[in-house]
């Protein structure tokens, strides 16, 4: 290995609303933090970032904000998104990085306004060379699917910020649907919910921990009870409340309906061969949204597929973009073209 490729390495990101991850070509996964950036307001200077941004969440005094440059899988706020790709970039090459070539997984449905944003910010971070692809592909890729047959394949990629729907064949996307409700939207409906009908406020964090803990799409054997501590909206005091997986599967109800409306409305797009393949085959669930409990069974009971989730469906993302940083030639046909004005 010479020098200059000790100093530069291609990198795959999964750029996500959540969670940011990278994989290094020839060493895999090597980070997997929240998209969180914690900084100086007055000098805009970057404090912490990843788990430690995270810790600071809802925390935070005057002088530091903590934010969330990532909103529906696009870039919010252009410098910080800059910032946090650049430090998480340094960090998993410590001393001098340079690379001459990124993939950089982007929701299906970005404008070509948003993919010239993560473009750049990629480009002022280091690299010599950006690609895009697109999630749903990604993620078809990671969980092994052979995206270049002429078979029909549908994958949901539930992410944070987005849900994405597509029915891929011969390496392209044949159909898609992008929507703006996954995660987040499910963690902001729990947070209403305790407003209105616990008048307790609470945190985006305690949301999160809710839903992965209680949260489901379909009755559980077993509902739980559990404890949840907030401030109370009247007194102004803190306070605990009891809340059950009942009620919060009801909070979640309508996020859930959106992502099965979704589903169908792709399905009712698909040409008639693919539709029979995606019989055959089943759908695939990747991204963090696919952990919810029982959100397979929901989708299988109103489509009537086969419903699967895909072994640690939180990494397939990246793991497709792993795939083809390490051999971009073969994949060539999957990026997303660049479109120069």
């Amino acid at each position: 290995m010479g020098f200059l490729d000790i100093l530069s390495t291609d990198i795959a990101i999964d750029l996500g609303t959540a969670n940011t991850l990278i994989y290094v070509k020839g060493k895999g996964i090597v980070l997997n933090e929240p998209s969180i950036v914690a900084f100086d307001r007055n000098s805009k200077r970057i404090i912490a970032l990843g788990n430690k941004a995270k810790e600071m969440q809802g925390r935070e005094h005057k002088e530091i904000k903590v934010t969330r440059p990532m909103r529906d899988g696009v870039i919010a706020d252009f410098e910080i998104a800059e910032g946090m790709i650049r430090a998480f970039i340094k960090k998993v090459r410590a001393g001098t990085f340079s690379s001459r070539r990124v993939i950089v997984a982007v929701p299906s449905g970005v404008t070509e306004v948003e993919k010239r944003a993560v473009r750049d910010s990629a480009e002022h971070a280091g690299a010599k060379e950006v690609h895009l692809i697109a999630e749903p592909m990604s993620a078809a890729i990671g969980i092994g699917i052979d995206v270049e047959a002429p078979v029909g394949s549908m994958i949901i990629d539930i992410g944070g910020g987005t849900t994405e729907i597509a029915v891929i064949a011969l390496s392209g996307i044949v159909n898609e649907e992008s929507i703006r409700i996954a995660g987040d939207e499910m963690n902001y409906a729990i947070m209403q919910f305790f407003k209105k009908n616990h008048n307790i406020l609470i945190g985006e964090r305690t949301a999160e921990a809710i839903k992965c803990e209680v949260g489901s799409a379909v009755p559980l054997k077993e509902e739980i009870t559990i404890q949840v501590k907030g401030r109370d909206l009247v007194g102004g005091i803190p306070k605990t409340t009891e809340v059950s997986s009942v009620e919060i599967r009801e909070a979640l109800n309508e996020s859930v309906v959106q992502i099965v409306d979704a589903v169908r409305q792709t399905l009712e797009r698909t040409p008639p061969e693919l539709s029979a393949d995606i019989l055959d085959r089943g759908v695939m669930l990747t991204g963090g949204g696919a952990l919810l409990k029982g959100l397979d069974e929901r989708i299988k009971m109103e489509t009537n597929l086969p419903v699967h989730v895909a072994d640690d469906p939180l990494t397939a993302v990246v793991r497709g973009a792993g795939k083809v940083i390490e051999n971009i030639n073969h994949y060539s046909k999957v990026l997303i073209r660049n479109r120069r004005y």
